[in-house]
Order: structure tokens, then C-alpha cells, then sequence
């Protein structure tokens, strides 16, 4: 048995605490940053054993190198109506992130969260995927509505729990959720989109279908149970799904180190499950898209679950309520040396002759204009401060398929309650 005195002898334990290169105050640091050169990834067939792609979990898949060219085995070869289908979806994405931003500022909504530098991470894989696929996605996925022709007055109607809101002012405004869409209801509980997707994907094939399922969570999120859970069963059972972590660096104010960020790469985590892992520039539209086709062409062939984990950055602060230049340094998105998603594949299209620097300012302004009037359209049927839901009635509604007893008798007091008030 060890002393007391032996042990006065020893070194005192202590713990460490990840920290990010730089707070408020420095100078922006990505220089730690590792970027392989683009193209030089190598793209494994479908069909090979998961551990033939671990690898891959530790580079960086990339497409589109510094002169946006699109170079090396992942380039999808994609024709020019798609690249530029898949450019006007990402700059719509922002052109209405930033007007219901301001819509928020205007006491409009109470509530928003933007995905600047982050468009091509739900666009491109929209795109990579089947329409029918099924998307359980986090809450700053709203590409994927928008690359389905989601229409943007439903989205607002939702944002402003208005009239016309589909889900009865129920859900914080950017919870969206549409079946025919293929997009599940958003939850703000952390981290259970990954087993309700690996849930959805297993009945597919129970069921003998050919869909398959993707989801989404942040880097933060990975440290949930849920995520430990939701990849066991995937990989066990080689559920055909998409398993994406969103790596934007932050999850809120906590820097992604606190959620094993530092220790290795969160696409790595697939190496312990032994499944398919990739890591990707998410900054990268064509990277996203060909990781995507790739993982989806896998899953539909019976091969089981893919982690992907889509590096990119958090432009601005996590949601509406949130002050980043209280944790990191100011503008540091404009930093991120993997660049802009949107500015990246606009040169790329310039590159190729089939777009133009005039044809860009007609399209935002088209963009524009479209998403105003869905706007004046959306608000004529209210907003937080003007015609909100307020239908107290339908919150007893749409639980049980049979109304229960006390629930019924509570429903009944309520309204004879505000008969009384009036």
C-alpha cells in the first residue's frame, strides 16, 4: 500500500482542457490546418471493405483546387445545368438566410439561424441524392428543402408561426418538416436524428424498398449517446444510410476540441465502428456531391452505412441569440482557407465558359426578388407580432389518434375558460 507521504512525493493530476488557436482579441490562426492538394485523394470502388477507407478519414476529399479547377478521381463530371442549378440553390439558400435574418432583427420572428459558408453541405448532397431518399436533418440543413423546390411562402409560414403554418406554431421557427419531401422534422434536442435516420433506413430494407436514409448532426453533437448508439446499429446491421457530421468548428461557443475535435478527426470515428468513413471539404460543392453519390451508390447496394465528415466553418453565430465575437476572433470566417462555397463554384462554372460575372448580378437579383415576394406574400397571413398561431385549441390536437379522457376534459375547460374571459 502506498503512503500518504509517498504519494505528497508524486506529481499532482491534472486535466486538459481543449482550447481554440485563437479568442477574442488574437489574430485569426488557421495555419494548424492540414489541406491536402486538391485531387490528390484516391476514390476507392464502392464495394471494398470499410477499412480500405479509413484512410480517407485522416486527408481530405477535394475536387475543386485554388484555381477552382475541378481535378483528381472524385470530380463527378457533372454537365453545366446541374453546376449551375446547384449554384442558384446555394446563393437562394443565402439570399433568404439573410432576409429573415433581418426579419428577426425587425421582432418579425423570434428566432433564426443562418448558414453562411455552409450551403454546399446540404445543397450538394440534396443533389446527390434520390428525391425519394429520406433526409433527417439539424437545424442548418435548409438547402435541402430549398433544392426539392420546397416553396420559400411555406418556409416563412413556418419561420413566422403564422396563419399558414403547417405545423401549427408547434415548432421553433427553422424546425421545419415535410413528408412529400423527403425532410423530417427538425429537432433541437441534440443528436437524435442519427438513430431515427439508422431506424428509417433499417425499415427500408425490412421492407424491401430501395430507399435509402442520410442524416445530419454538428461536431458537438458526435459526444451524445445518441450518435454511439445510432452508428452500433448501422454498422451491425449494415443500414443503407448516410451518417454526415457537419465539423463547422463550433458548436455553439464550445470549440470542436471539446467534443474530441483535437484527438483525431471526427470521419475517424468510423474506424472504431468499422464502418465506411470519408472525410470531405465542405466548402467544396463538387467534393460534397461525388462523397455523397458515393456513399448513397454504396448504401443502395446492400454495403452498408458511410460517416462522412464535412469539414467546413460557421461564417457567423450559431443562431440569432448568439454574439460569436464573444468567444473567437471578429470576421474570422473570412479567414477560412478553404474559401466560400458559393464564390468557389462560381469560378469554377466562369472557368468553364458557361457563366459570367453579369449573369451572377442578374441571378441575385432575381433571387432577390423572388424571395421578397414570398416574403409580402407569407406576412400577409402574420407574424410573431401580428396574426401569429394562436389556436390554443390544437395543442390538445394531433398526439393520440383518440383523444384520452383527461385530455379531452382539459380541452373542454380551456375553451369554456376563455368564454368566461370574453
Amino acid at each position: 500500500m502506498t503512503s500518504k507521504s509517498e504519494r505528497r512525493n508524486r506529481p499532482a493530476l491534472s486535466l486538459h482542457v481543449p482550447e481554440p488557436e485563437a479568442r477574442p482579441g488574437d489574430a485569426v490562426d488557421f495555419s494548424g490546418i492540414a489541406i491536402p492538394a486538391a485531387g490528390s485523394a484516391p476514390r476507392p470502388d464502392i464495394n471494398v471493405a470499410p477499412a480500405e477507407t479509413h484512410p480517407l478519414c485522416y486527408t481530405l476529399v477535394r475536387v475543386l483546387d485554388d484555381d477552382a479547377k475541378a481535378v483528381g478521381p472524385w470530380d463527378p463530371r457533372l454537365d453545366p445545368d446541374t453546376l449551375r442549378r446547384m449554384l442558384r440553390d446555394m446563393l437562394l439558400v443565402r439570399v433568404f438566410d439573410e432576409r429573415m435574418f433581418r426579419a428577426q432583427r425587425q421582432g418579425k420572428t423570434s428566432f433564426y439561424m443562418k448558414s453562411l459558408g455552409e450551403e454546399a453541405v446540404a445543397v450538394a448532397a440534396a443533389h446527390a441524392l434520390d428525391r425519394e431518399d429520406m433526409c433527417f436533418p439539424t437545424y442548418r440543413q435548409q438547402g435541402l428543402l430549398v433544392a426539392r423546390d420546397y416553396p420559400l411562402v411555406e418556409m416563412m409560414n413556418q419561420i413566422y408561426s403564422n396563419k399558414g403554418d403547417k405545423l401549427k406554431g408547434r415548432q421553433l421557427p427553422i424546425m421545419y418538416s415535410d413528408k412529400e419531401k423527403g425532410f423530417f422534422s427538425i429537432s433541437g434536442n441534440l443528436a437524435t436524428q442519427y438513430p431515427q435516420a439508422v431506424g428509417w433506413a433499417m425499415a427500408s430494407a425490412i421492407k424491401g424498398d430501395s430507399r435509402i436514409a442520410a442524416g445530419w448532426i454538428g461536431d458537438g453533437a458526435t459526444a451524445e449517446g445518441d450518435f454511439h448508439n445510432a452508428v452500433t446499429f448501422a454498422g451491425v446491421y449494415r443500414a443503407p444510410v448516410i451518417l454526415n457530421v457537419v465539423n463547422n468548428q463550433w458548436a455553439i461557443s464550445s470549440f470542436c476540441g471539446i467534443a474530441g475535435g483535437e484527438l483525431t478527426t471526427f470521419a475517424a470515428r468510423a474506424v472504431g465502428y468499422g464502418i465506411a468513413g470519408l472525410r470531405v471539404d465542405g466548402n467544396d460543392t463538387l467534393a460534397v456531391y461525388a462523397a455523397t453519390r458515393w456513399a448513397a451508390d454504396r448504401a443502395r447496394s446492400n454495403l452498408g452505412p458511410t460517416l462522412i465528415e464535412l469539414f467546413t466553418y460557421r461564417a457567423e453565430g450559431h443562431s440569432t441569440s448568439d454574439d460569436p465575437t464573444a468567444y473567437r476572433p471578429k470576421d474570422a470566417g473570412a479567414a477560412w482557407p478553404l474559401g466560400d462555397p458559393i464564390a468557389r463554384l462560381k469560378v469554377h462554372l466562369i472557368g468553364l465558359g458557361e457563366w459570367d460575372e453579369d449573369r451572377h448580378a442578374a441571378l441575385e437579383e432575381q433571387l432577390g426578388a423572388e424571395v421578397r415576394a414570398a416574403q409580402k406574400e407569407s406576412e400577409k397571413q402574420g407574424t410573431l407580432g401580428n396574426g401569429h398561431y394562436e389556436d390554443v385549441d390544437s395543442m390538445f390536437a394531433d398526439v393520440f389518434a383518440e383523444m384520452p379522457w383527461h385530455l379531452a376534459e382539459q380541452r373542454d375547460a380551456a375553451k369554456a375558460e376563455r368564454k368566461r374571459g370574453k
